[in-house]
């Protein structure tokens, strides 16, 4: 008798933890990268292939990086909030054009505007996956000691600048 409530426990054991999962929110994936040093990379600059960019470089302050592309559907609609934001100038926002061919990105930009400091290359997805990338848009927030404080994976929203990400800027020095 005990051996035939054996299968039963499983399956509920097993269905509980399936039932949890349902209340989590796919959008936070949990990123090994927050609370840690952001990757060094040294990529070149989108409209200036000549000038190269490194995290390094923007030591000392707070930044945003955000992964984009032109084929990517959804970085449409997280857009307009980038430029809502860049237009407050709170933080210097780049943007890490991801698997992209450099005259669809610039073509793009200059369609929906620009709202980046500037855009690099990562034409072959090498810096993403350092970074774990799951699929763009992705966005991270990096302090000015260099460690990653927030990861976002999909689209920007204002409830989320505002609920998250404002709250953070805040708090940082």
């Amino acid at each position: 008798m005990k051996q035939a409530l054996i299968p039963l426990a499983l399956f509920l054991v097993i269905a509980a933890f399936l039932f949890a999962g349902l209340d989590l929110n796919p959008r936070e994936v949990p990123s090994p990268l927050v609370g840690k040093a952001a990757p060094a990379f040294e990529l070149p600059v989108l409209h200036q292939p000549e000038k190269r960019f490194k995290p390094a470089d923007m030591k000392g302050k707070p930044w945003m990086l955000n992964v984009w592309a032109s084929w990517c559907v959804a970085c449409r609609d997280e857009h307009p909030v980038l430029v809502a934001l860049a237009k407050q100038d709170l933080i210097p926002i780049l943007g890490l054009n991801y698997k992209d061919q450099p005259e669809d990105a610039k073509r793009w930009l200059k369609q929906f505007g620009d709202p980046y400091l500037f855009s690099v290359m990562d034409a072959e997805g090498r810096v993403g996956i350092d970074y774990g990338v799951y699929g763009v848009p992705e966005t991270y927030v990096i302090d000015g000691a260099g460690v990653i404080r927030f990861k976002h994976v999909g689209v920007l929203t204002p409830e989320i600048v505002s609920g998250k990400i404002m709250p953070l800027l805040k708090a940082m020095p």
